[in-house]
């Protein structure tokens, strides 16, 4: 009995993403229409895949038995499929990005337009989150992310500035009120707003001045979740809440504007930019093959006008 091939892979886009919403979301698809292909799928098979409830998706022992299977399987018919499109004179498909809000803010506005503009068949799907997950198993190409997150076994490619800071600001009207601190232990008697991670976490605020790192536990009214929420919190700023920490770039425009005045600039830590990182496999996919490519190239660009420099962690 032929079997339906699209309704195969929707068995293994479940699988992998772990419900149906989150799959349909993966394949720009619809979690009914996935229901429907895994459904159609048992009644050709004769057997039940997924055990469903109202709040999990999980395979059944036939349905683990049967995906272990066919991920090679598939993966060997999308990699036939990906060197047809290396032919092709301009590459075709869709790259998906998973990235944190703040690389979806600060780097790609200058880098995505450029990119799409040089592959007109290429689509760009970016998801912006700030929590870590497994971009595979999200159906994502590649992700973004800083050096401490990268997992060892991944091929890293240095993606945008190479150096960046944090800064500490606050209104003209919150330091003429509250007064300006003028070393990092100061700011325990002020007002601070804070970011709490993905975790549940909320960090100290650290602070570098040549040799010397401190390490300061702030207080204030406010806290946001990392993300879209800091907008929240740089508005808050502004409007005098209290002192907050971010990065520089994101700042820059109130800074600018005047809105938002620097604190203890001295002391405002630097770190390592960005990563680009994928997994180490035999076949690239043409789109990613492109996206790598062109960042790249606009790293050769930045070391030869100085804006930054580049390595690799591996790859």
């Amino acid at each position: 009995m032929p079997y339906d091939l699209n309704d195969l892979q929707a068995v293994v886009a479940v699988a992998r993403a772990g419900g149906f919403r989150e799959a349909a979301r993966n394949l720009n698809s619809n979690p009914s229409r996935l229901s429907d292909a895994v459904r159609r799928a048992e009644q050709q098979l004769g057997v039940r895949l997924f055990n469903r409830t109202t709040r999990t998706v999980a395979l059944t022992e036939a349905g683990r038995a049967l995906v272990e299977n066919l991920r090679p399987a598939l993966d060997e018919v999308e990699t036939a499929l990906d060197k047809i499109n290396g032919f092709r004179h301009t590459p075709r498909g869709t790259l998906r990005l998973n990235v944190p809000v703040s690389a979806a803010r600060l780097i790609l506005p200058d880098i995505i337009p450029a990119f799409l503009a040089r592959y007109p068949e290429i689509d760009v799907d970016i998801i912006a989150e700030s929590n870590l997950v497994d971009i595979f198993s999200a159906g994502c190409d590649a992700g973004i992310r800083y050096e401490e997150s990268l997992a060892q076994d991944m091929i890293a490619v240095p993606f945008g500035p190479r150096t960046q800071r944090f800064a500490v600001v606050a209104s003209p009207e919150y330091l003429e009120l509250s007064g300006q601190p003028e070393h990092p232990t100061q700011l325990i008697q002020h007002r601070c707003i804070r970011c709490r991670y993905h975790s549940g976490v909320i960090s100290d605020w650290e602070f570098h001045k040549g040799d010397e790192t401190l390490r300061v536990q702030v207080k204030g009214p406010l806290v946001v979740s990392i993300g879209a929420a800091v907008d929240l919190a740089v508005d808050a700023a502004i409007k005098g809440a209290g002192i907050i920490m971010l990065f520089e770039d994101w700042l820059a425009p109130a800074i600018a504007r005047g809105e938002l005045k620097p604190v203890l600039e001295p002391w405002w830590p630097e770190f390592s930019g960005p990563w680009l990182y994928y997994p180490d496999r035999r076949l690239v996919p043409a789109p990613l093959r492109a996206f790598i490519d062109f960042i790249h190239e606009m790293n050769a660009n930045g070391r030869e006008s100085g804006k930054h420099d580049a390595g690799t962690l591996s790859g």
